[in-house]
Formats: structure tokens, sequence, C-alpha cells
């Protein structure tokens, strides 16, 4: 049984940032009720707005990006406009920005100016290469982060140039990491008074997930390159080509899991040869071992295979498009696409809110605000307690 309250809804967070990384982390700290406050300059929005496709001109990754926000504008370029920062903050839990380094110091706004004003606040800094270091001042986005933190080296196969993955992974990575520093703070917070920066690279969030490279480099010589579809001395751990045409992935990598794929296959003798009978023996003989399996696996429809599989409990599964995760019941059961009301597409998919928890889960309230500026009545008029006459002077002056 869950109970109505969402867990972060005691949070007030004023959202700086744009495109990716800052706030995808706004965006994960609204799905567990966090007030997350998205500002745009007056007449410049996030260009997040615009990105990927659209239908009938509304950006279809808006509306996922900016889910449960509420949307103001603020000039921070004026002096006006930073002061009017400088007063939410005083109400306000957490600050996200993600601009080049020296920004907000440039505004008046550095963490320094802000504790003054709110000891308590914690300022959520993500940028390309962190706030200190030779390499502060340089642009940095996630491309840059995921080349420099090693993983597009590893990305591909080896005849071919490093490849990029299918996502922004370098953004959402630095949001993870970010947010994770983010709700550290709020804790330790609770013991101190006192909040902090949490300074987050993209580079060092990329690089933080790239296993025993380091190690491996300085202790074994091994540089890790690009293996395709292949962990190195790994197996079997690969994608399998069916007699649909279609691919599986199979991961049967430890010794009792392999023994199980070599019933399936109705080779139980594979799993005592002896130079498949070992984790070593595998991967010193992985091309081997892959052409054996794909042999089995192209006499058998991908679904036929899959059931077989599972009826062993071999980790299997198809390669899914949309399409296929959208047909899957599992996602269905485990609300993994859930259905907003869009005021112009209307009902509208987008994933639900992970992780689950089981008292107080998270929660899409509404798709991300379609309006820009759509919620400074509220946060000007009733927040901060500006009458109309203000808002429109401020308005008129470019600066909300």
């Amino acid at each position: 049984m869950t109970e109505n309250r969402l867990p972060l809804e005691n949070l007030r967070v004023i959202e700086l940032g744009t495109l990716l990384a800052g706030p995808f982390s706004g965006r994960l700290l609204a799905d567990f009720g966090a007030e997350v406050i998205k500002v745009e300059p007056p007449g410049k929005e996030d260009p997040m707005r615009n990105w990927g496709k659209s239908k009938d001109g509304v950006g279809l990754w808006w509306p996922i990006q900016s889910r449960n926000k509420k949307s103001i504008t603020l000039n921070l370029r004026e002096e006006a406009g930073q002061a009017i920062l400088r007063e939410l903050v005083k109400d306000t839990d957490i600050i996200i920005e993600n601009f080049r380094p020296g920004t907000m110091e440039k505004w008046n706004l550095s963490y320094e100016k802000l504790a003054e004003i709110n000891p308590r606040i914690i300022m959520v800094r993500t940028s390309g290469f962190g706030q200190t270091g030779p390499y502060k001042h340089r642009a940095g986005f996630g491309s840059v982060g995921e080349a420099m933190g090693g993983l597009r080296y590893v990305t591909g196969f080896p005849d071919r140039p490093p490849s990029r993955i299918g996502i922004s992974i370098g953004d959402t990575l630095a949001a993870l990491f970010a947010t994770i520093g983010c709700l550290v703070a709020v804790h330790e917070r609770e013991q101190s008074g006192k909040g902090q920066v949490v300074d987050t690279a993209l580079y060092e969030s990329v690089f933080s997930i790239m296993e025993s490279i380091i190690p491996d480099y300085l202790l074994a010589g091994y540089v890790r390159e690009r293996m395709g579809n292949i962990l190195p001395g790994v197996a079997p751990s690969n994608i399998y080509f069916t007699k649909d045409k279609t691919y599986i992935v199979i991961g049967a990598n430890a010794d009792n899991v392999f023994r199980r794929l070599s019933e399936a296959m109705d080779q139980p003798e594979l799993a005592d040869d002896p130079r498949f009978a070992t984790h070593n023996g595998r991967g010193e003989n992985m091309k081997l071992l892959d052409s054996m399996i794909e042999e089995w696996t192209k006499t058998l429809p991908a679904k036929e295979a899959l059931q077989i599989l599972e009826e062993k409990g071999v980790p299997s599964g198809l390669i899914y498009s949309a399409k296929e995760i959208l047909e899957d019941p599992h996602y269905k059961e485990r609300e993994m696409i859930i259905n907003v009301e869009h005021p112009e597409l209307g009902d509208f998919s987008m994933p639900g809110v992970v992780p689950k928890l089981s008292r107080t889960p998270g929660q899409v309230k509404h798709a991300g605000a379609e309006v820009v500026g759509k919620h400074n009545d509220e946060v000007y008029g009733k927040i901060l307690g500006y009458s109309k006459e203000t808002m429109e002077e401020l308005k008129n002056a470019n600066v909300i």
C-alpha cells in the first residue's frame, strides 16, 4: 500500500540549466515530488523545446524532459533579474545549473553569495570539466565527455572508427551522478544545517563507469579496445542470428548458466569440454563458442529459441526498438509506459518513473509546460508577492 505524499515534496528546486545534463537532474527530482521551477530567459527558450522529432510543431522530447516542472522566465543577465533570483533563493533548497564555470560568478550569483542569503542552499553544478582544473573554462558537451572519459574509444567495432551510443549518454550519466550528489548533500544538511556545492563533470561521470581500464593498463599492460558486441574474455555474451532473420542476446558466461545453455542446445557435453568448462576457457575460445551457439540459434525462430532459453533459466532477450517496447506486457505491468495528457497532443506516452519505491513512489503529474513562463503568475505573484503592475513592469523591461 502506498502513501499519497511524495518523498521530495518538501524541496524547492530552481533549475537554471538548459538542454540535457542539468534539466535531467531536475526531472529526476521532480518525479519524486520536488517543486522544480524551470527558468528560461524571456524571448530565448531552452533549445530542448525544439530538439528531436515533432508533431504538429510540438517537440516530442520536451514534455518528457520537463515533466512535473513549473516554467518561469527570468533574465539573469540583468541586475534586476539577478536580484529576483536572490529573493527566490531565500526560500529555496537547491539550485541546478549547467553553465560554463564562471557564468554564475559573472552574474553575481556565486555559491558564496547565495549562501550568505540562505546558508542551507545546495548548488548542483554540472559542466564539461568541473569547477576546478586547467580545463574548467572549456566548453564541454556530452559528446566530448564521452570521448575524454574513455567511452567512445571502446564503443564500436575494431575495424571501424570510435562510435557513439545512440543516446546522449554522457549528459545522462552526469545528471545521474549530480542527482546522487544532490541527495547526499540534502541528507548531510539534516545533520549540519549547511548547504554545499555539488560539482559534477561530464568527463568524470563517464570515466566513473569505465570499470578496470586504468589498472588493466598500468598493471597488465592492456588497453581495452573496441570489441563490437562482445566483452573481452567474457563468453558467451553476444548477439546471435535466428532462423527468422533477427538477433537475440544471450548471456551465459557463468559456469552454471553455461551448463544450462548447453542443455538448452541439446549439447550438454559442452559444459564439460575443457575448452568451455571454465570462465577463462570460454574467453579464450570465444569465437568458436559463439559460432557453435549461432549454429543452434539459426535453426530456430527467435521466439522459439527464447522460450527454450527461458525454460532453462538462461538470460536472453530480443533487441527491442520502440515498437517491441510498446508491445511488451512486462513494460505495461511495471508501468514503464505511462500516458499523460498534453494540451496540444492529447494522450502522450512517455517513460515511467525509475526507480520504484514501495511506499512513496514517484509520479508524473503533468507533461512539460508547453508555454514558456506558464507559471510566472504563481511564482512571482504567490511566492514573491509581486503585484500584477510590478510583474507587467518587469515584463516590459525584459526582466521576466
